[in-house]
This record gives structure tokens, sequence and C-alpha cells, in this order.
């Protein structure tokens, strides 16, 4: 890992402005200039002054600076100090699989990148941050930190930068230059929002400078009093807001403090909600993360004050008052509270005795409904669904093991939710935070329950994941002797699996063959998981490959496949192609190496599974070096290792998986001799992850070769490679003639009596067997075919010279 150049990624992961930024470039340039002399920078301020978005609009100003770009780090939904690395290498897209402490290997991943990190609401875990914040300091060279914070962190090397209320000019001085106030902008900028055509002019400049004034220039005041605008005139809204500044001044002429400014903005908005209203903005407060609406409703709906149906037109009505922010993205809308009104409504709900509790034990009883359905339909067509809308509930999923684990009589609900979680942790990258709960829960739940001995397999998977494979089948065999001692035959099943995977990562390839197949000879077991399933036939063909038993390792393969896709499952399937891959290495007909190789990567890349991208590059590699490609295998080796940065500290530490690499490194150094070699591999440690992707596969090399409608499959790097063990089966066949044919996804549909879904699903897996990228290519592709239209038997390939695909079927 060490040595690698950074990364040269221009795609933005800052977050979007959904709305109009008000000019600060006094605090920008400042902000610019302590970036430039400081490795941190603290934004501080009150709540509601514009922290945030003033932290953004910077980032973004100066991230073309760093060479591996700005990130964001949304800290307020985050409870527990302990995850505050655990998030920040979530928001890296940085993956743990070490048994380091967390904080220890995020040092490590960032030790040779240069990029900005923006911390973003410190203040609630100050003492978590600050250690963080001085750990990258001393052992990141390359990052510098932009903090939003009530407070400061606190460290010698901190510049602060206080941000303050809008400016606001004299009510009742010269207001011909009114209009260039941020304040007044700000207000008319909202207030157009609500009331179309809204502009400052002679006649309301000095009314909306007073209201302004009034509300000490806050950007969050002034917003939710420009709302106001839908229903009262500005007049109208400045009268009201200085009879309730009358109210709680007590008539006298002292001002306010800031902080009551802005509590008196937000009690007027909420004195101006409905009863329902006020009720679900108390209640969604518990949720830390964005939520939907199916959310609000189990969270919100009590059956008695609140009931399901009144949920939709209460957040209708806060989304209308500015009290909820309504996001969308591909057609998926969520809602979210902004930070003080989050709290505000949190303040509001704990007045009364039991509510928050009561609350929290309905949001995670939500969480566990919605993770145990996900977790019935993994093994399916819905992946990269169920993994997008567990992301974007991350902070909830927190919030409810929190909650469960941290309050008596709920750390069964914990264990449960945990465990349920578990492709969630293991196929997603969530091994470290999922390890966390786990030991949590279990430590928690330490009575002989079913719960706990899926837990106790699970810990075991996770655990053995991060190179303590000891620790990893202690767990195994807890769990395994648990459930035999309570009658839980699927238990035991995913237990003793998990052993032999166990055993595989621990080097004993005879003892993991012994395990898996007393598994196969016991046969299969009601109630297991068809995932782990999966896997288990996965860990079972590798050790027939390594052991040279080619013919039954490509069998097993088949059959798991087999069952991935009459299910349209992805991610065991991109084990499984991998696998077929590598047993052809070892069979030595490389061609079809090469292409299950480009199959499994591309279903790796389409359910984002970065560890077994790093697999599969590791793959390609040995199989570039065999076609006698030594630069393109130097490029691989480069870029696989950067992509390992991105888990751990190092590779799989497994002797077995690393003798063959590592005598790969070598014949290639050598072929290339050591300085092209190096600089190869240092080309291939430059590319982001999408690139060396594509470089893998050769889409660019492809592209730039004009071979868009050009698809006949033949030896050489831009082809598709797919050699004749990659076939389709028989359905899949069939919708690949009729594409030929001409006909749209509803008239395939139609021709077979199947859904309009299952027909697009099919010309995708089509798409990807055969790594085409439109209709067009695949009907040249039957057209050139010549082939009967009764398949033959499948069998794989006789030989590694004829690398054309063919439209036989599996039967």
């Amino acid at each position: 890992m060490g040595g690698s150049a950074p990364r040269r990624d221009r795609t933005t992961h800052l977050p979007v402005e959904t709305t109009t930024f008000v000019d600060r470039r006094g605090e920008l340039t400042e902000g610019r200039r302590l970036l430039a002399k400081a490795r941190l920078v603290t934004l501080t301020g009150p709540g509601g002054v514009g922290k945030t978005r003033l932290a953004t609009r910077l980032a973004a100003h100066v991230e073309r600076a760093f060479p591996d770009g700005a990130r964001c780090v949304h800290l307020s939904g985050l409870r527990d100090p302990a995850l505050v690395p655990v998030a920040v290498a979530d928001a890296l897209s940085l993956h743990d699989n070490s048994d380091q402490p967390p904080l220890t290997t995020l040092v490590d991943q960032l030790r040779d990148r240069r990029l900005l990190l923006v911390l973003d609401n410190c203040e609630h875990l100050l003492t978590a941050c600050a250690e963080l914040t001085a750990a990258l300091l001393r052992g990141s060279p390359g990052i510098r930190i932009l903090a939003t914070s009530r407070h400061r962190l606190a460290l010698t090397e901190e510049h602060l930068l206080e941000v303050r209320p809008l400016p606001v000019p004299d009510p009742d001085g010269d207001l011909s230059e009114a209009g260039g106030y941020p304040a007044l902008a700000l207000f008319a900028d909202r207030a157009a929002a609500v009331v179309p055509g809204f502009t400052l002019t002679p006649a309301n400049r000095a009314s909306v400078a007073r209201l302004c004034h009034r509300l000490d220039g806050l950007p969050l005041a002034i917003e939710l009093a420009a709302v106001r605008m839908r229903v009262l005139g500005i007049d109208q809204l400045l009268e009201r807001l200085d009879d309730r500044y009358r109210l709680l001044t007590a008539g006298s002429s002292a001002v306010l403090p800031r902080h009551q400014t802005l509590r008196a903005a937000v009690d007027w908005s909420h004195e101006l909600c409905t009863p329902q209203e006020q009720l679900v903005w108390a209640r969604v407060s518990v949720l830390a993360g964005g939520f939907d609406l199916e959310t609000a409703e189990a969270v919100c709906a009590d059956g008695e004050q609140v009931m399901s149906y009144d949920v939709l037109e209460a957040v209708a009505g806060l989304v209308d008052k500015s009290v909820l922010i309504r996001d969308e993205h591909a057609g998926a809308v969520r809602y979210r509270l902004l930070d003080t009104l989050r709290h505000y409504g949190l303040d509001k709900l704990r007045r009364t005795l039991g509510a928050e509790a009561d609350t929290l034990r309905r949001q995670r009883d939500w969480m566990l409904e919605r993770a145990a359905a996900y977790e019935r339909v993994w093994f399916g067509p819905g992946q990269r669904t169920i993994v997008t809308r567990l992301r974007a509930d991350q902070d909830n999923l927190r919030t409810a093991l929190d909650f469960s684990l941290a309050t008596s009589g709920e750390a069964l609900a914990g264990l449960r939710l945990a465990g349920t979680l578990w492709f969630y942790w293991y196929a997603c990258g969530g091994t470290r935070e999922g390890r966390y709960w786990l030991e949590r829960a279990l430590d928690a739940n330490p009575e002989p329950t079913r719960d706990r001995a899926r837990a106790l397999w699970i810990a075991g998977l996770l655990t053995g994941c991060s190179e303590d494979v000891a620790g990893g089948r202690r767990r195994a065999e807890e769990a395994r002797q648990l459930a035999l001692d309570l009658g839980e035959p699927a238990e035991a099943a995913h237990a003793e699996g998990i052993l032999g995977v166990m055993t595989l990562f621990g080097d004993d390839l005879r003892g993991a063959l012994d395990r898996f197949e007393s598994s196969v000879v016991r046969g299969p077991v009601h109630g297991t998981l068809p995932s782990i399933t999966g896997l288990y036939q996965v860990g079972f063909a590798t050790v027939l490959a390594y052991l040279g038993q080619t013919d039954r390792a490509v069998a097993v393969c088949e059959e798991a496949r087999r069952h991935c896709e009459e299910r349209g499952e992805e991610w065991v399937l991109s084990y499984v192609l991998r696998v077929l891959a590598l047993t052809y290495t070892v069979k030595g007909e490389w061609r079809c190496a090469e292409s299950y190789g480009r199959e499994a990567l591309r279903l790796k890349r389409a359910v984002h599974d970065v560890f077994g991208i790093a697999l599969t590059l590791d793959l390609m590699a040995l199989v570039a070096a065999a076609l006698d490609a030594p630069e393109r295998a130097a490029v691989l080796l480069g870029g696989a290792e950067r992509v390992w940065a991105d888990i751990s500290s190092g590779r799989v530490a497994s002797t077995t998986y690393t003798a063959a690499l590592r005598g790969c490194e070598t014949r290639v150094a050598e072929a290339l001799g050591r300085p092209d070699y190096e600089r190869a591999h240092r080309r291939g440690g430059a590319l982001g992850l999408t690139e060396i992707v594509e470089y893998a596969l050769q889409e660019q090399q492809a592209r730039k070769r004009g071979q868009e409608n050009r698809q006949e499959c033949r030896p050489g790097p831009a082809a598709p490679s797919v050699c004749d063990g990659t076939r389709l089966t028989r359905r899949e066949a069939e919708v690949a003639r009729l594409v030929a044919e001409g006909l749209a996804n509803q008239q395939i549909a139609d021709r077979l009596v199947i859904a309009r879904r299952t027909a697009e699903g099919h010309v995708e897996r089509i798409l990807s067997k055969l790594g085409f990228h439109n209709r067009s290519q695949i009907a040249a592709w039957v057209t050139a075919q010549t082939l009967p239209e009764q398949p033959p038997s499948p069998g794989p390939p006789s030989t590694p010279a004829q690398p054309a695909p063919t439209l036989s079927a599996e039967r």
C-alpha cells in the first residue's frame, strides 16, 4: 500500500445545494486564506447561523486544489463517539476489514491521500472529533480538515473562523443600497419562493430591514419568517414578530440574546403548525438521518393521537412551512429536518413523560421490520435497491441499535436487528461496524437463544474477514454448539459453513474440503439462508480449484450459478463467476478465465462490491501476465493495490492466495524490468475505482476503436472475449433471438407471457454476460450465430483457443 499514487478523482462528493447561497464573500475569502496556510480550520458560531452552508461552499471553492477532492462527513445524526472514525471511513468510501482500532486503520488508509475533509456538526461529539482530528493531522500529512461546531476543538493547530449573522442595514438609515445586504437578499429570495414576483422595493425595504434586524441577521430565523409571507404581508409579519418579542421580554427594552432570538422564531413557526403537525415534528425528530413517508408513518402513528393516514397531510404541511426539507433522488422522495429544528423537536418530545422512549421504540420496530423484509428478498433481483435504501437509512439504523442496547428491556430486539442486517454488514463493506454492534449485542444478551446463535456465527464470519481467523473460528464453534443444544439445525448448518470458510482462510485446504464435503453429504437443511448456501458453494469450489479438482469445481459453480440466475441474484453470482475464472486459471485456459473474470467484474461493479472488485483485479492481473501482457498486468496490480488500500492495510492474509500473486509480481517485474514495472504499477495506483475497473474491462479501448456496432468475438485486447463456457440460459437465448427480431421489452414479455420487468432483467443480464452496451450489438451477435434453434447440452470448453460466445442454453 505504501507509496501508492494519490487518486485523481474529479467527481464531486459534496452535498448538492438546493437553495440559493447568499453572498458571504468576506468569510469565503478568509476561509480560503486560512485553508491555504493551516491544516485545521473550524467554523464556529451559534445554531442557525449558516456554518454548514458556508463550509460546503468553501469546500467547493477549494476542492480542485486537492488531488483526492473534498468529502463531507455529516455527524449530526451520530450519537455514539466510538463510531466517529467509522462514519468518516464510510463517507470516504473506505472499508475496514482489519483487526486494528478503527482510527488507526483510518489514519493508515489516508496516509498518502491529499484531500479536504469536512467534519460537520462536531459539537455533540467534541472529544471524539478532537481525537480523530489530532490523529489525522499527525499521521496523514496530506489531509486538511474544515470543521463546523458551536465550540472549538481546542487543538493547538486549530485556526478559528467565527461565522457571524448576516449584516443588516440600519432600518432608520439610508436604505438606497439596502439590496446589497445579504440578510435582505436572503429574505427576498426565500419570500419569492412562496410569493412569486416578490422583490425588494423602496416601499418595503424599511420593513424588511427592520424584520431582519429583529431577527439578528440569523439566516435560519430569516428563512422561517419568509415562509410566513404566504399568508401575511411584510408589515403584518413585522407586527406579529414585534408582539412576540414584547411578550418574551415582558415589555422591557431588553434585547434578546441571539440563541433566544432563534428560539423565538422557531417557537413562532411551531405555534403556526396544526396540533397534528406539531406532534409529527416532535416524533420525526428521533430520525437522525433523512426518512421516507413510510418511515414517518410507522414512527409517528400511535393509533391514538396520530393515525397513519394523518401523517401524509402533516408532512406536507411541514414541508410548506419549511420545517421539513424535501429531497428527491432517482425517483425516491425523502425528508429531513435541519439540525436546529430537529433538536427543537426533540426538546418538545422530551417534555411528555415516556414520549421519547415510545417513539424510539416504534422507530426501532420499524427498522427491524424493514430489515427483516429486505433479508427475506435479499437473494433475488432487488439487491441494488436494497443497498441504496439501507445506506440512506444508516443513521436511523444506528439510532435503533443504540436505543435497543442502551435501554433496559430492549436488548434482545437489538441483537435481532444486528443479526438480521448480516447481509448489509458483510456484502456492503460494513464489517467493522457490524462487528461493533454484534459484539455489543452479544454482551447484552448472554442468554442461550436462537438469536444469539445466529449472531455468533455472523460475528464469526465478520471477525474472520478481519484477518482474525482464530477469533472467527471460536465464534462459529460457539454458535454451532449452541444451535445444536437448542435444536436449531438451520443455525447449526450456517455455523458449520462458516467453520469451513474459516478453515479455508486459515490455509487448511484439506480440512476445509472435509467440512464442505460433510455438508454436501448431509444435504440441504430447511431454513438455511440461500445467500449463505451460495457462499458455502463458492468456498467449496475455491478449495476444489486450489486442490486441482477443477472439473468438480466447475460443477459446483454451475449449480450455484443456476440457482442465482433463476432468482435474478447478482452478489453471490459475482463470486461464483470469479471462482469459475480462478478454476480456468488452474486449468491453464486463460481466455476463458479472462472472460469469466470480466463477467464477474461487471457484476461486482454493478453491486458495488469493493472487496470482490479487489479480488477480481488481482485475478485479472494473473491472467494478463499469462497472456503475455506484462505491462497490463503491472497496471492491474497497481490498481488492485490501491483498491485494497481502501479496504484495509493489505491483501487477503492467506498464503494460498498470496503465493500465486507474489509469483506473478516477480514474473511481470522480470519481463518489464524493474523501472518499467514500477512505472506501470504507479499508473494503475493513480486510477480511481471506476477507471481501474474500466481498464480491466477494456471499455475505454473498445470505445476508442469504435466497436459499438461491431461485436465479432475474437481474441485481442479490445474484444469482449467471451468463451464458450459463458452460456446464456434457455430463456436468455429466447430473449436474445426476440431482441434480434427487433421486439421491444413489452413485446418480448407478451410473446413469452412474462412480466415486462422480467423481460428487462433478461436483457440486462444478456448485455452483462456478453459485455455489450446496446440491443443492436445483441442483434448483430445473434445474426452471426450458426447454431440450431435447439441448443446442445452445456459443457466446459475443450480448448482455450475458441473464444467466440455461443447462443447455446443451459438445460
